[in-house]
């Protein structure tokens, strides 16, 4: 049965498998930017049994936005395995499943140097209708790179999904979701950072220092202020 993800539940799912942590001194993000708080889908996407159950919150989120895709695809490398799965469970209950029914796509972290671009960048190219899925999204500079690789393929991306969306604006000023609309591409987030952050620092005692240190992130970077202190 698919687990839905209201009431909490995917909140409380992400803060007890180790999806939220935080520094006392800040470190290196992947968009250049420095933080003394970090999520990361690593831990789950490495355990089976907790990978099956994130792609079931995944294809209910899917249905709560009512998408309709033809096939669902993972921003290598952090959402490969969790595209595949939710795609493979996804296939497997719609109507007319069978051979040749649905696409399997995966895409390489590295393109080819040779080939046309469904080659050069997939291991089996998406079709269809396709919603992407990311496992973190901070400024989108990951998401939006593969969304102009589907785009050279002529893949058709109705959506993209984030499980988390550290809810920072890029340097540009526009918030992720504002970026992706400027392409044609609806995104959503399963969790925003300002919603469970209050949680996490509580939980896990991270300390008033460290609070002051996040409170000042999300005034130079952030979408809304978030208060901790």
């Amino acid at each position: 049965m698919s687990r839905r993800p209201d009431d909490h539940t995917f909140r409380q799912f992400l803060l007890d498998h180790g999806v939220v942590g935080f520094f006392e001194k800040p470190v290196t993000l992947k968009s250049g930017r420095t933080s003394h708080w970090y999520v990361n889908w690593r831990k789950v996407a490495g355990d089976v049994f907790l990978l099956d159950q994130l792609a079931d919150f995944v294809i209910a989120f899917v249905g709560d936005q009512q998408l309709v895709p033809d096939c669902f695809y993972g921003v290598p490398e952090g959402a490969t395995k969790l595209g595949l799965v939710v795609n493979y469970k996804w296939a497997r209950n719609q109507k007319g499943f069978g051979e040749g029914s649905h696409a399997f796509p995966m895409g390489r972290a590295r393109p080819k140097e040779h080939g046309d671009p469904t080659d050069r960048y997939f291991v089996g190219a998406p079709r269809g209708n396709v919603v992407v899925i990311e496992d973190v999204t901070t400024t989108g500079g990951s998401l939006l790179a593969e969304l102009d690789k589907l785009a050279e393929a002529k893949v058709k991306v109705v959506a993209a999904i984030g499980l988390t969306n550290r809810m920072e604006r890029r340097d540009d000023g526009q918030s992720v979701e504002e970026a992706l609309a400027a392409r044609g591409v609806k995104y959503v987030a399963m969790s925003e950072a300002t919603d469970f952050l209050p949680a996490a620092c509580a939980r896990f005692k991270s300390g008033e220092a460290i609070g002051k240190a996040i409170e000042a992130e999300f005034r130079e970077y952030g979408v809304k202020p978030l208060r901790l202190i």
